[in-house]
């Protein structure tokens, strides 16, 4: 017995000994160091075997090591943003490669593989559209204070950054609109941050932030935006995450600034199970006073991003949650004088650093017609909760066909205060101007903090406090199918997104002075005792709005690759949109005096909402298609056509009509969807020390919506048809130490024809569109360590009203800074507006219209002052 038990032990042994021998003998590996064309070690690369799931990453060395490779002839892929991808076939024999390889700088990032705007991702020089990436570094040296700030680099995109961190404006390829984002999609990884980007006090940045988990920013104008997208012909930006990988690393930043600004950022990925199951998650939390002087934390809170994904043979799994919760000042008009065709300094006003938002009367408590009373909090700024879950399955049915499905949803509460002081609401006045254009008799005005009589000399300004109340929620649903047949790429897919934005309107009437600090004022009649405010509220409650607004977005999409020889491919796309709207809503009544007040106009006109809802439906079913060649001459160079149409539904604001009629959907009969019809040649090249990308593209656009609030809380009810010529380009120049980067937009954007309350010339210039404007920054590298920049962005003249007669004079903006890079760890000093540029990004105007005498007030939104920004980044 001992014998056979002995026996058995050997033979256990030896089947051991063979299997792990065997195990052993079938195994190889690869490693090796990744350097620059200067021979300097390059952390981040991402080191990839294609067609298995091994991979692996450079350190802060460049060194990287993947093993247990089974044995096998493999293509080795080195890629890293902003340089060319490389492959290298190896041949694993139970053998130990080394692969020490050098990446050539790609000044364009045309060799990078874009994923936006497409079905079958091709490398930049391969697409067939205009497409702008911006990496990790280009965002660290761009150093924005807020997305805008970043999106202000991408041609094509004009955007207004004067709102502060949240609410600003972005205009694409020349199309007018009333502001927001009207016709372009922010994604996340994808999928919409929210479906519509320009709901009411709603603008889409509202809820995004940069933060450590951005990984890159792709941006498509024009082009297959109306393919993948829905309601965005002018473009997609695609906001793209981190994802985990199988080396542990992290980065962790500190920011300060001379505005009260304490801001930290980390990230954090790595691998829970090696090759398989790996996590991302990073975030933000920043408090600042704000860059205008508000007296109070302007910005407060921050976000916290995760997602997980586990890799499979055929596929891979992912999820992903993201938390906001943030406060942001929301800035508006400041008062100005004109000269002689320019903006100058209001007397006892920084136009660089004043605002009308103030901690002097950040809080009202209002009486209202029902009992009780209504609150706001000024300090509570723009305070969006946003909670967002989504997944991702991505799964090769056969080595042809590949399913990917995408779904999130979305759920965001917005109590959204800032103060408004449009010219509309009127003019800066002295004191007894405000009286008569007030109606008020025998004035006195005082402080309402101290009580003393206001001093004689010190004009006055109505500003309204407007609270809305936004509960949002959205779920979002992409499926799609891809079918390889080597020549022919096929990506047929389902769209579904479901919207919903209830929201609660209650805005009031202040008395201010105009000045740098302003004061809430009281105001009294001296003969009759009669009150014209209460607590500096001269009108309670004069809007009240009630309404709800659905979106259901169902639509079908096609887009064929199809690769003509190994030069020229071709690629055609359609989406048919079956789409359909409602909504209700209550405006109240108006001019109701609500008797809680004796002796007191100030509650005099208050609107109040009476329960009756006016329902409404509108639905769109419209086909969006675009055709397109690419033609590429040989590594470094290609061209393109393409030819797109799409479409834009309504904006929230043009469904008003509906309730404030009373007529429910038949005061929608005229109302329609914006077509934009685009036609682009585009050029790329990249050599080793000069890339640019450029594109004319020709648009007709019909039935541009004008929307904007007016007196009376009343929409503009305008319509229009552009016609746009243009020419985006982007150029890069590298000459050892020394870069230069350049990118620009020309155009010329028309009316065509105009329909609505007023007539327009047909050569005018469509407002708000500059027709010329770019960024240049040069930066010089003093050793391998230290660089130091400036950027000078030029923003050409344009028309604040559709008339043409108001023209807002062009100007420039110079931001500069330094970075010290010591291994793992970079410093940087970052000034925006160095020189303190006074600047206008929109106008109002005079109340009674037109442009401003000499010397006249009038009220505009004007860009932020010098910032200054101290940073240390620590990447582990």
């Amino acid at each position: 017995m001992k014998q056979k038990n002995t026996l058995l032990k050997k033979v256990s042994l030896l089947i051991l000994t063979l299997c792990t021998s065997f195990a052993f003998a079938q195994t190889g590996s690869i490693n090796g160091n990744v350097t620059d064309a200067s021979g300097q070690p390059l952390p981040g690369v991402n080191i990839s075997i294609l067609k298995t799931i091994k991979g692996s990453t450079t350190d802060f060395e460049g060194d990287y090591n993947i093993a247990n490779i089974e044995n096998a002839i493999y293509t080795v892929q080195f890629m890293s943003l902003g340089y060319k991808t490389k492959e290298v076939s190896v041949t694993i024999n139970n053998n130990k490669v080394t692969l020490n390889e050098q990446l050539q700088e790609d000044l364009m990032s045309l060799d990078e593989i874009v994923i936006t705007g497409s079905g079958n991702p091709k490398t930049k020089l391969e697409s067939s559209i205009a497409i702008t990436t911006i990496g990790v570094k280009q965002i660290e040296e761009q150093a924005p204070n807020s997305t805008a700030d970043l999106l202000q680099s991408i041609p094509g995109f004009l955007v207004e950054n004067s709102a502060g961190e949240i609410g600003n404006n972005l205009f694409a390829r020349g199309i007018p609109s009333a502001g927001a984002y009207e016709y372009v999609q922010f994604q996340e990884d994808g999928l919409p941050v929210f479906e519509d980007g320009a709901l009411q006090f709603a603008n889409v940045d509202t809820f995004q932030r940069l933060d450590a988990t951005t990984k890159t920013v792709e941006a498509v104008k024009g082009g297959t935006a109306s393919i993948y997208a829905t309601g965005a012909p002018g473009g997609i930006i695609n906001f793209i995450s981190k994802t985990g990988q199988n080396e542990f690393k992290g980065t962790s930043k500190l920011t300060v600034g001379d505005f009260g600004l304490v801001r930290t950022d980390f990230n954090v990925g790595g691998a829970i199970v090696k090759d398989k199951l790996f996590y991302n998650v990073g975030g933000f939390y920043r408090e600042d006073d704000g860059i205008r002087n508000t007296g109070f934390k302007a910005n407060r809170g921050g976000q916290m991003k995760f997602n997980m994904t586990y890799k499979f043979d055929k596929g891979y799994a992912r999820i992903n949650y993201k938390k906001l919760n943030d406060r942001n000042v929301f800035y508006q008009s400041t008062p100005f004088v004109w000269n002689n065709g320019k903006a100058d300094a209001y007397p006892g006003f920084d136009p660089n650093y004043g605002t009308l938002t103030s901690v002097n009367y950040s809080k009202i408590n209002v009486p209202q017609g029902n009992g009780g009373y209504f609150s706001a909090n000024l300090e509570d700024g723009s305070h969006p909760i946003v909670d967002a879950i989504g997944a991702e399955l991505k799964y090769d049915i056969t080595d042809k066909i590949t399913v990917k499905n995408a779904f999130k949803s979305t759920m965001i509460d917005l109590d959204y205060n800032a103060i408004f002081a449009a010219q509309w609401m009127g003019d800066v006045a002295s004191q007894n101007d405000f009286a008569t254009n007030n109606g008020w008799d025998n004035v006195a005005y005082t402080d309402h903090n101290t009580g003393d009589p206001l001093d004689a000399s010190t004009e006055l300004k109505r500003a309204d406090l407007w609270n809305i109340k936004k509960e949002m929620n959205n779920f979002a649903n992409n499926l799609s199918f891809n079918i390889d047949l080597d020549k022919v790429n096929l990506n047929v897919g389902y769209y579904y997104s479901n919207w919903s934005s209830a929201q609660n309107w209650n805005w009031n009437s202040l008395v201010v002075s105009a000045s740098d600090n302003p004061q809430l004022v009281n105001a009294v009649n001296t003969v009759s005792g009669e009150g014209y405010t209460e607590n500096g509220v001269s009108g309670i409650s004069w809007l009240q709005r009630e309404s709800t607004v659905r979106g259901n977005v169902r639509a079908l999409f096609a887009d064929v690759d199809i690769e003509a020889s190994e030069k020229l491919n071709f690629n055609v796309g359609f989406r048919y949109d079956n789409d359909k709207y409602s909504g209700f809503g209550d405006h109240g009544t108006w001019g109701n005096d609500i008797g809680v007040l004796p002796n007191n106009t100030a509650d005099n006109g208050v609107n109040i909402l009476t329960g009756n809802y006016i329902r409404w439906n509108y639905d769109v079913n419209e086909l969006s298609y675009s055709l397109a060649a690419n033609y590429k001459f040989n590594d470094n160079t290609a061209s393109y056509f393409r030819h797109s149409s799409g479409f834009r539904a309504p904006i929230e604001e043009s469904f008003y009509a509906a309730v404030e009629s009373g007529q429910g959907s038949a005061a929608l009969k005229d109302l329609k969807v914006t077509k934009v019809n685009q036609t682009e040649l585009g050029f790329k090249y990249s050599g080793d020390h000069i890339a640019v990308f450029a594109n004319a593209f020709y648009m007709q656009l019909d039935n541009i919506a004008y929307q904007d609030i007016g007196a009376g809380g009343v929409a503009e009810g305008k319509f229009a048809n552009v016609k746009n010529l243009g020419l985006e380009i982007e150029t890069i120049v590298n000459y050892g130490d020394f870069d230069f980067t350049l990118n620009g937009t020309l155009q010329n954007p028309k009316y065509a024809d105009f329909e609505g309350t007023a007539a327009v010339d047909n050569d005018n210039i469509a407002r708000r569109i500059s027709k010329f404007y770019f960024n240049l920054r040069p930066s010089y590298n003093f050793t391998k360590k230290l660089n130091v920049y400036a950027k000078y962005s030029y923003f050409g003249s344009k028309f604040q009203d559709i008339g043409n007669t108001f023209e807002l004079p062009s100007f420039g903006v110079v931001n500069a800074g330094a970075s010290y890079n010591l291994d793992n760890v970079r410093l940087s000093l970052d000034a925006s507006n160095l020189f303190n540029t006074i600047a206008l990004t929109e106008a109002d105007g005079i109340q009674a219209g037109g442009v401003p005498a000499n010397g006249q007030t009038f009220m505009g939104r004007s860009i932020l002052g010098r910032a200054v920004k101290l940073s240390i980044a620590i990447n582990f």
